[in-house]
């Protein structure tokens, strides 16, 4: 009697972390610092898109919602970038080469690169946010002959503050790619763009009817940025925003991250703007 034969697919359960080891650690700003970590399984990191997050796990101490950095065509290695904040975070920067944590994930929307074939596309971000929006630069570039004008605009608190200093260089000795840089506060030594991250939008060179504009940052810079690309006169529809908040499952079972009738960890945290406009900005949302 002949016997059939079942393949049986591996399920992974999103509530329980899979090992990682700690490879690297970097301090990019005062209060920022880069995670590199390598799978201790032998079935490796799972792939990721840009804008997804993970839940980094700090045995002992909890767990936090961390936006994946790294390039998406090396997955075999995750990449974060932290601000240290809080219990957890802060336990993350006191790790070293050889510790252990958890991850789960990845988790949530990306931003919406495949989207941007034949366009212009306008990254606006500002401090800790560059982070979340870095994977989708490396992507852009990796397939850059398939889009049009690209423009980064990143605004810091202050020159000691500018997250990615020495990648911010190489990409802007590119001379396809627009790299413009300003912070709220110069110091002696600063002679690039001072002011807000707002001020450097109608320096960009692209096409506001045929544009893919991606911005994440504080909420109140988000909230401006927008209001500065619809003067520019791009469509509401065309604006995607990170809304990285409040998130504690990462699977909308606990309700933290509810934003109206979404969930940030699952129908987010990318939004395409006008899905969202009536919620933005709105107190106690």
């Amino acid at each position: 009697m002949r016997k059939e034969s079942h393949l049986v697919e591996e399920t992974v359960d999103p509530m329980v972390p899979r090992p990682f080891v700690v490879r690297e650690s970097r301090e990019e700003t005062r209060d920022a610092f880069t995670l590199t970590l390598e799978p201790q399984e032998a079935n490796g990191a799972p792939a990721f898109e840009p804008g997804q997050f993970n839940m980094i796990y700090v045995f002992g101490v909890g767990e936090v919602p961390v936006s994946i950095s790294g390039d998406p065509r090396q997955p075999e290695v995750l990449v974060h970038t932290v601000r240290a904040v809080g219990g957890v975070t802060r336990a993350l920067q006191k790790l070293g080469p050889g510790d252990i944590v958890g991850v789960r994930g990845p988790f949530g929307s990306a931003w919406p690169v495949d989207k941007a074939k034949g366009k212009d596309v306008v990254i606006v971000t500002g401090g800790i946010g560059l982070a979340p929006l870095r994977p989708a630069v490396c992507q852009i570039l990796g397939q850059r002959e398939k889009i049009g004008k690209f423009a980064l605009l990143y605004g810091a608190r202050t020159p000691k503050d500018i997250l990615y200093r020495e990648q911010l260089g190489q990409w802007r000795s590119n001379l396809d790619l627009q790299v413009r840089v300003t912070v709220d506060n110069a110091t002696r030594d600063w002679y690039g763009t001072v002011g807000v991250v707002t001020i450097l939008i109608h320096k960009a060179r692209f096409d506001p009817a045929n544009t893919i504009a991606m911005v994440c940052g504080p909420e109140i810079m988000m909230r401006f940025v927008v209001q500065e690309l619809i003067k520019e006169r791009m469509r509401e529809q065309d604006i995607y925003i990170s809304m990285e908040r409040n998130m504690k499952c990462a699977v909308g079972f606990c309700g933290h991250c509810q934003y109206g009738p979404n969930f940030i960890c699952k129908d987010g945290p990318v939004f395409r703007f006008s899905d969202v406009r009536h919620l933005f900005g709105l107190r106690e949302i």
